[in-house]
Parts: structure tokens; sequence; C-alpha cells
């Protein structure tokens, strides 16, 4: 089964499959469903500038305080080919390694580390283990700026892609705030040049909802979605998210975080004598 192999890297740098409940309209009878209507300039219902920029700021790109976070997780993984639900145990050391370890019916199927010089996986059912950079990975979520520290943010839900204030717009509603790119963000890489549209969603007390990158030259689009979010050790962590990749490839994640613990542990990766290495091209 070749497919573990794309999909263990997949993994490791996306760490749901419920839909965020819809926002309830702060009205409580017709005469102030009435009364909003009228009123659209209302700053609950219609978009309005952020006045208070450097707490969103704050709030949005300061990155938590950690050592190390283990998330036990169930996956699933809907690619167009049967793949059975994964229980899975993803281990980050903050700015260190994130290890992978995949589970199909209590037998560890594959299992995968990555770190700041490149990525590692090795698939169990096939016998197969590869050893490469980040490009591989990039290719295969349809993008071209996936680093080892872009990796610990999109698992931790936190905002993955720069933004700043003079190339985006921020707005608030009732709904949080968003953040939508106002010029192509361009992104060059020693493999490619791309140009995306950003647009992102924060809550009302900042947690990210959604990132959407969409390739201006090309069908290729990632959509990454958070929901549930809860306060762990004094930190907050989303409990399902949601990966859709569109384009020359497509296919999607759910991603149910179940339990977080941030006591240390070990993270065994040897790859046995018998394995063989695929070549990444």
């Amino acid at each position: 089964m070749k497919n573990w192999i794309p999909f263990l890297l997949l993994l490791l740098a996306l760490s749901s499959c419920k839909t965020r409940n819809a926002i309830k309209n702060d009205s409580g009878n017709t005469k102030d469903s009435i009364k909003t209507a009228e009123n659209s300039n209302n700053p609950k219902d219609a978009n309005q500038p952020v006045r208070d920029k450097l707490t969103f700021y704050e709030h949005v790109l300061i990155p938590p305080k950690f050592e190390q976070i283990k998330i036990d997780s169930k996956v699933r993984v809907e690619t167009g080919s049967f793949i059975p639900t994964l229980d899975a145990t993803i281990y980050i050391e903050n700015d260190k390694k994130v290890w992978m370890n995949l589970r199909a019916l209590f037998l560890n199927v594959a299992r995968g580390i990555a770190t700041p010089e490149g990525i590692k996986g090795q698939d169990k059912t096939s016998k197969t283990y590869i050893d490469s950079d980040f490009d591989y990975l990039n290719n295969l979520l349809n993008v071209n700026f996936i680093d080892y520290k872009a990796l610990e943010k999109i698992l931790l839900g936190r905002t993955f892609v720069k933004i700043n204030d003079s190339q985006f717009t921020l707005t608030q509603n009732a709904q949080g705030y968003k953040m939508v790119s106002n010029v192509n963000q361009k992104i060059v890489t020693d493999e490619k040049n791309r140009e995306y549209k950003i647009a992102l969603q924060y809550d009302t007390n900042y947690d990210l909802l959604s990132v959407n990158l969409k390739d201006v030259l090309s069908p290729d689009e990632l959509e990454i979605s958070y929901s549930d979010w809860n306060e762990y050790n004094g930190i907050r962590l989303p409990q399902n998210v949601k990966i859709i990749i569109k384009g020359s490839k497509s296919s999607q994640i759910l991603l149910e975080n179940t339990k977080f613990d941030f006591s240390r542990m070990e993270t065994p990766y040897s790859v046995p004598s018998s394995y063989k290495k695929i070549e990444i091209k």
C-alpha cells in the first residue's frame, strides 16, 4: 500500500470532521430582526475596520509557550480510495521535532518524524521508507511555503502564513475577525514562485477558524479549518481539524484530537535494513 507514505507525510504537516455550529442571530424576536435588517450599518452585522490592531496581532501571531505536546487523534482520509480510520499519536517538541505513529486495528502501520532539516517516513505494510526535505510535502499539499515552523503552527491551529497590515485588510463583525489579502501574496522558493489570494477567519476570542489559499495562476487551493477550541494546560487548542486540497491533486483529511498531554515521551524512529527507499523526484 504505497499510499501510506504520502498520507503519512501529509499528516505530519497537518494535524473536524465536525462542522462549527453556525453563529445564532443575537436578535431574540421578530422586531429585533426587522430592526437589524433596517440598520445595515450596525457594526455587529457589517464588516467594520478594526481599531485595536495591536491586540489582534498579539493574539494571532505570538506563539504559545510549551516544551512538548502529545496529541491522540482519530484520522479519516478521503482520496477516492478506501483508507480505514486510523489512530494517531502526534508528539510535538517545540522547535525540534514532530513525531507521528499511525495504527490500524491496534497494529502499527506507519511512522514518521519531521525536524527543521526535513521529513522521514516509513510504511510498515509495504516495507518502504522515504528521507526528504520539505519540497515533497509542499508538492503533496499543492503549495510551496511549508517548512518546519509552519508545520508546528498548522498542527496547533496557529497562523502559519505571513500577514501584515499593509497587504491585508482586517475587519470585524459579530462572528469575529476576517483578514483578506488586498494584493496577491508572492512566495518565492528555490523550486518555484507562486502567488496566492489568502483569507483567514478568526473567532471573537482570536481562535483561528479557517485559512484559505488560492493560487491565482492555477486551480490549486488549500483550505484548513479548525473547530471546538478548548483550553488545555493554559493553551488553547482545536479538537477538530479539516484539510481540503483541491486542484492538480485533490483529497480531504478529517482529524479529531481526542486527548492532549504535556508530558515528555520517547519517540523511537529507525528503519529496518530490509526496507526499500523510495526516491523522491
